[in-house]
């Protein structure tokens, strides 16, 4: 293969960027994927904690689930695959909200009334198995400090964040926010890699990007929570939690143990933010905020025991709260061979974020065919 497109670089390995990747591979596409983590999945990473006595204990405390359309038969077709490979399975478990005005479940579903999917053993499952099919190669670790498009050339030159030459390559694609948006980057201040302005003219709406914070708890216990009668819910009338859910009833987990995992509004997360600022958050702050967000899982009035393990997370401006791209459902710079995907440009959700990996890797595959 020659010219166009014949060398990808896909920036993240979180589920939209490792869905192009996959595709571009099954076309004949190279393709090299950076991520700056120490492994794959972004919001779909699961984390590995050890308890004081020595326990591991595993916890999806991004996305806990995903569900797909019924009108959506092109990432149906996908799960449907991942799940005919074990990577994915349905998560049948009663779902509802709790309402704290009332202090009741309210509108409790059926067991397996709706379809959610979830990875499998963990939900980083999906992106890892993605990862490594052939014509991939992924370079975890490796955070990407430049982009610049080379026209003498006719390619992008990569560098690492301490400068190093990472590769030249005929398209990008930019599936990792902290990439094209200062908005998303943990370090205030810090340029994006990716000058936008001098190869389109997405800049202003890729900057009014609406992004929502949110802390993630997750917790361990020695006995179920037996008077919960739900797996997973969201909560009405909480200023400071959005929901939970029930991490070790999903398919292919350790039930050695129960354990939960909460989320925090935006509202919360951005008191705490404003209070403490947008660095990475102290060992204290963190403390305090697991102890807030707990006080407030008690204060339902179910019967809530101590965990055995506690502990909190910041997810950043992770959470996109508007979509860019409409129909195109990717962000696409024809002349410069440069695709921008994940769930900001379809819906905030794991699906979207599918969508917006196939569409990405299709404005390659259709470059392809005119050649």
């Amino acid at each position: 293969m020659t010219g166009v497109a014949s060398k990808v670089a896909v920036i993240g390995s979180g589920i939209s960027g490792a869905v192009c990747a996959s595709i571009l591979a099954k076309n004949g596409v190279s393709v090299t994927i950076f991520e700056s983590g120490r492994g794959p999945g972004g919001r779909m990473s699961q984390r590995r904690e050890r308890s004081k006595d020595g326990r591991e204990l595993f916890f999806d405390h991004g996305a806990p689930c995903f569900t797909v359309s019924a009108s959506n038969l092109e990432v149906q077709s996908l799960v449907n695959d991942w799940e005919s490979r074990g990577l994915v399975a349905e998560w049948k478990e009663k779902f509802g909200s709790f309402d704290f005005s009332s202090k009741k479940f309210v509108n409790i579903e059926e067991e397996g009334s709706n379809k959610r999917y979830v990875g499998v053993p963990g939900m980083n499952s999906i992106c890892r198995a993605l990862c490594h099919e052939p014509g991939i190669e992924t370079r975890f670790g490796l955070a990407i400090g430049r982009l610049d498009w080379l026209d003498d050339y006719d390619t992008w030159s990569l560098k690492s964040l301490d400068g190093q030459d990472v590769g030249h390559f005929k398209g990008v694609v930019a599936s990792d926010k902290n990439t094209f948006s200062s908005r998303f980057t943990n370090v205030a201040g810090k340029p994006p890699p990716i000058d936008l302005i001098s190869v389109s003219d997405t800049t202003l709406q890729m900057n009014e990007i609406p992004a929502l914070p949110c802390f993630a708890l997750m917790l361990a216990f020695e006995q179920p929570l037996s008077s919960i009668p739900t797996k997973g819910f969201s909560f009405k009338n909480s200023k400071v939690l959005s929901w939970a859910y029930c991490d070790s009833s999903k398919p292919g987990r350790s039930n050695a143990s129960e354990r939960w995992v909460l989320h925090s509004t935006a509202e919360y997360a951005e008191l705490i933010i404003s209070q403490t600022g947008f660095q990475k958050p102290s060992s204290a702050v963190l403390t305090k905020v697991a102890e807030e967000l707990f006080q407030e899982f008690q204060s339902t009035g179910l019967d809530i025991s101590q965990p055995f393990f506690k502990k909190a997370h910041r997810w950043g401006s992770a959470f996109p709260a508007a979509n860019i791209a409409g129909e195109e459902k990717c962000l696409w710079v024809g002349k410069r061979r440069l695709a921008i995907c994940g769930d900001f440009c379809v819906t905030p959700n794991v699906e979207g974020a599918i969508c917006s990996g196939i569409a990405a890797a299709a404005k390659f595959v259709n470059l392809l065919s005119t050649l």
